[in-house]
């Protein structure tokens, strides 16, 4: 995964921009593309996967451009979660999709114990069910940013992994599409996480999680297996905060069990108790919210480490519990 892939789709070469494409970063592309051909051939990738990916590779000015643009305004908590993540049509495009793939997701499961609800609403979020996988090539992509220099040894090492990717036989350069930032198929991979991550589970001897279904699900539930989902346990709630109870100021560090919470006065947002639960909850706030209250179990983290930021967590969250 990469941070928040803003935007998928569109390509725009760099022969409209002289100055970037005579080479006005860190020496010529040409000569970067050498010195990652030669780091490749090291590292084992085939002259013939080489020639195919860099046949006719040019710099790409709208990947430089989305790479430096700076947001041009924040979403609040409540815009985030309503419009963009948790709207009606998504919460029932997830339910047709989870209605749809049941038998799979349910063989999933079985194999690597994450609930389906959580992997669908990643699906969902990520790339609308498989439905905007980006139009980016990923070699392209890799090779401007790498080349670009802001991020350089980041990209190279995704680049490099790119191509182990393609050697691999798992996809065709023409196929391997995605995000400006290089995040790959339905899941949106980073390379480097596709080598770590992804899975065949159609068993067809590739893992292409691009057009299989079955293994871009399975390789989402198995990045949650690998960063320790635990099976039947919540990612949280939404909470009702006691009287007194002021966002400034609030602990966010302290964990404490769901009985505990519940004698400091914190109960269900929709008012009632609190499970007596030993399972352990910390506080969490959305980010530029104006209210609304969490407590957040392990599972959460979980979900965190496909995408940092605690709006987007909090967002699966729901999402998942809207589509089960």
């Amino acid at each position: 995964m990469f941070p928040r892939r803003q935007l998928l789709g569109g390509v725009a070469s760099l022969a409209a921009c002289p100055a970037l494409a005579q080479g006005g970063m860190a020496g010529s592309f040409e000569s970067f593309l050498e010195g990652v051909r030669a780091d490749a051939r090291r590292a084992g990738v085939s002259p013939a996967t080489l020639s195919r990916a860099f046949s006719g590779l040019q710099p790409n000015q709208r990947v430089i451009e989305l790479d430096r643009r700076q947001a041009e305004g924040v979403l609040t908590w409540e815009e985030y979660r309503d419009r963009i993540m948790v709207n009606p049509t998504r919460v029932a495009n997830g339910q047709r999709n989870y209605a749809e793939n049941r038998a799979l997701l349910g063989a999933i499961e079985t194999r690597y114990r994450v609930s389906p609800r959580v992997v669908v609403a990643i699906w969902g979020v990520e790339t609308n069910f498989g439905g905007n996988t980006g139009g980016f090539s990923v070699i392209e992509a890799l090779a401007t940013l790498a080349w670009e220099g802001r991020r350089a040894e980041f990209f190279r090492k995704e680049l490099l992994a790119a191509l182990r990717v393609l050697d691999g036989g798992h996809i065709s350069p023409a196929r391997m599409t995605g995000s400006w930032a290089g995040a790959m198929g339905q899941p949106q991979f980073m390379p480097s996480n596709f080598e770590r991550m992804a899975v065949d589970f159609d068993g067809d001897g590739r893992r292409d999680i691009w057009d299989s279904r079955a293994d871009a699900l399975a390789s989402i539930a198995h990045y949650f297996q690998k960063h320790g989902w635990r099976e039947g346990e919540p990612w949280g709630r939404a909470v009702r905060p006691p009287p007194g109870f002021t966002l400034d100021g609030a602990d966010t560090d302290s964990v404490r069990s769901l009985r505990d919470w519940g004698r400091l006065g914190f109960r269900s947002e929709d008012g009632s108790p609190l499970p007596g639960s030993e399972l352990e909850a910390r506080l969490v706030l959305p980010n530029r919210g104006s209210g609304q209250v969490f407590l957040g179990h392990h599972n959460l983290r979980v979900i965190r480490r496909y995408n940092s930021p605690v709006n987007y967590g909090l967002a699966v969250g729901l999402l998942s519990d809207r589509i089960g």
